[in-house]
């Protein structure tokens, strides 16, 4: 095999790890992907929300979610194989993005739909109190938590209105999605490794300089290949560090503490079947759907919020009573008629993000030639997977065959929608971006 047992080594099996081995894999690459985990999915995968939605704050960020949902939409033809537990499903409930004021996120994002051809309907507030009657439209924030006065503030206004995209919804099996790339890449040749550990990567020097040149195993057994990728989730700063590259990027990534709720839903509208995703910034949470009429409930990590470092492989312990408990009283100031489920009555998921410094992923080559990395994708990407898989192979393909991707950022056309995709703006070394909302609508 020319010296290598492989062209590329993926470092984690979540859905954006999955991806990113397809995409190489059905270019006619030999693909493994290795997991510390059971199985595909089985990280923060599968704690994740699922939601699809296309509000973020620049440009290329909402080109590919766009792009992206068209992944989902087509999900059993893009992936072109059977699956024998059947394939995750898109549930386009539609996305209500909630309007404070005049100031406020909705803001960055219409114009860019508007230039991007996003559909989505303008909800003056008449219209969002008809379509969500059980909704409380005052205003109460900025966010805050129970143990603040001003939690318990009286309203101090109302509602603007809503930016409603009614293609956006949540995917219904995170783990069974990663699963489905899985076998897609398998089907093409991709080999996976499970409860593997990777401990080392391997530099060789060549004429050229120092290269990768595979990864060392915790049985001390070492799997080469001229290309290896970091997806390795909340594992990424660490893997960074193996690799001889985390101090050369100027945006770092970090793993910390994030908890969902599941609340049952209210008693006088079936949200399953009549509900829809919302991103409610005055509030500080997002919520969505879920079956049996129970929503999911995250925060949208706003300022008041702890952000807890954690390792990648800490015990997280339980759901948080004050977690619980905020979050909970945050939904139902939005919804009166839930009701405040008890403390003892607590569900969830407890697992971690993978976040970069400005919630921005990166997507991009390192100082290491060969070294690849898809990090700080935890919280907000998992709609991306698609997408991130088929611009990192593109990138890898390009940067391989000798383009200069730090000089001149590569620019790829995404696969559906035909919308360009700067790669630019998920650089390593870019600057923070300012313009980032630096909160998660899942």
């Amino acid at each position: 095999m020319s010296g290598n047992d492989y062209d590329a080594i993926i470092i984690g099996a979540g859905v954006i790890g999955g991806a990113v081995g397809f995409e190489l894999a059905r270019r006619g690459h030999r693909t493994l992907n290795i997991d510390k985990g059971p199985g595909a999915g089985y990280g923060s995968t599968s704690a994740s929300s699922a939601v699809i939605r296309f509000s973020y704050s620049t440009e290329t960020g909402v080109a590919a979610a766009w792009d992206g949902m068209h992944y989902w939409k087509n999900w059993a033809d893009y992936l072109g194989v059977d699956d024998e537990n059947g394939h995750a499903r898109l549930i386009q409930c539609g996305m209500a993005l909630l309007i404070p004021g005049e100031e406020g996120h909705h803001n960055r994002v219409t114009p860019i739909w508007d230039r991007l051809g996003v559909p989505y309907e303008y909800w003056d507030r008449d219209t969002l109190a008809t379509r969500a009657p059980g909704f409380d439209l005052h205003l109460y924030g900025p966010p805050a938590r129970p143990t603040d006065d001003a939690f318990w503030d009286d309203a101090h206004g109302e509602m603007v209105g809503a930016l409603f995209s009614p293609d956006a919804g949540y995917v219904d099996d995170p783990q069974l999605a990663a699963h489905n790339l899985q076998r897609a890449a398998e089907a093409s040749g991709g080999d996976f490794r499970f409860r593997t550990e990777v401990v080392g990567i391997v530099r060789e020097e060549t004429d050229a300089g120092v290269r990768v040149g595979g990864v060392e195993l915790a049985d001390g057994s070492i799997v080469s290949a001229p290309v290896v990728v970091n997806v390795g989730g909340p594992h990424s700063s660490h893997i960074n560090r193996l690799a001889g590259v985390y101090d050369s990027m100027n945006i770092k990534t970090e793993s910390i503490r994030h908890e969902t709720y599941h609340v049952p839903g209210p008693p006088d509208i079936d949200f399953t079947a009549d509900g829809f995703a919302v991103a409610d910034d005055d509030s500080g949470i997002y919520f969505r759907p879920q079956p049996n009429n129970n929503i999911l409930v995250g925060t949208t990590d706003p300022a008041c919020d702890p952000k807890v470092p954690v390792g990648p492989d800490d015990d997280l312990g339980e759901l948080t009573t004050d977690g619980w408990e905020t979050n909970t009283l945050r939904i139902n100031k939005r919804m009166p008629s839930l009701g405040v489920p008890l403390p003892h009555e607590k569900k969830g998921v407890v697992d971690r993000y993978d976040k970069s410094d400005d919630w921005i992923p990166i997507y991009d080559r390192t100082d290491l030639d060969g070294f690849y990395v898809a990090i700080g994708t935890s919280g907000n990407q998992f709609k991306n997977a698609g997408v991130a898989g088929h611009m990192m192979a593109e990138l890898i393909e390009a940067v391989e065959a000798g383009h200069d991707h730090d000089a001149d950022p590569l620019h790829v056309t995404a696969r559906y929608t035909g919308l360009d995709l700067d790669l630019g703006t998920f650089r390593r070394n870019r600057q923070i971006n300012t313009n980032s909302s630096m909160t998660v609508h899942g």
